[in-house]
């Protein structure tokens, strides 16, 4: 990934953060089989290893997990906010008119040796921990439990997983900080405008140094 120093973020926990409120990841491997990527829901166990472990399951009519148990590199991308950036938002507009439009993101990008797995036990944990991920939140969460355990059982047997304990990780979180001072807080204020980039509005004013309105 192109990464120009001042978009790299480091801290672990901020990367780790941004997984896990992204947790749907694209794993893309270059194997026999070719090129191939894959949107897939991704579990971190962040103690289970030094950077953090990466659990999900691919079905197994999907050939992708056997260029994986043949050793192929692995490469999970996982996509934060992101948000175009108008020129008309920056004070450099009205001063020169030299600039030009561009877009604002977070990603985190993370390798490592992955093997597969097809142990039963280990598929329904993974199971119940990445249901009770998106489900903890809810009134009446739904549980692996919920249906029947021969239901259960078949659906298994469809199943193969994947374990990646994470040997590298990088953020990038490209929110305007190569920007002068004004031109940032034209960004912000002109998401501000925008109910849905209050996110990215906030990412802006935190990496930017502009504080909190």
């Amino acid at each position: 990934m192109y990464q120009p120093p001042h978009f790299r973020e480091d801290d672990l926990n901020v990367q780790h953060a941004l997984i896990r409120a992204h947790p749907l990841g694209l794993l893309i491997t270059a194997g026999a089989s070719g090129l191939i990527a894959n949107s897939v829901p991704f579990h971190l166990d962040a103690e289970a290893s030094g950077k953090g472990t990466l659990r999900l399951h691919l079905a197994r009519a999907n050939g992708q997990w056997r260029d994986i148990a043949a050793g192929t590199p692995i490469l999970a991308v996982f996509q934060g906010v992101d948000s175009y950036i108008t020129p008309s938002w920056y004070q450099t507009k009205a001063e020169t008119g030299n600039v030009v439009p561009t877009w604002n993101y977070a990603v985190v990008q993370a390798r490592g040796p992955a093997r597969v797995i097809e142990d039963a036990a280990w598929l329904l944990a993974q199971i119940n921990a990445l249901t009770g991920q998106q489900e903890g939140l809810r009134e009446k969460p739904w549980a692996v439990s919920d249906a029947p355990d021969d239901f259960i059982r078949a659906q298994l047997k469809g199943i193969v997983g994947i374990e990646i304990e994470i040997a590298e990780i990088d953020g990038k979180w490209k929110v305007s900080q190569n920007r002068p001072v004004a031109d940032r807080e034209g960004v912000a204020k002109g998401l501000n405008e925008m109910a849905e980039q209050a996110e990215m509005q906030e990412l802006v004013r935190r990496y930017g140094g502009l504080g909190t309105e």
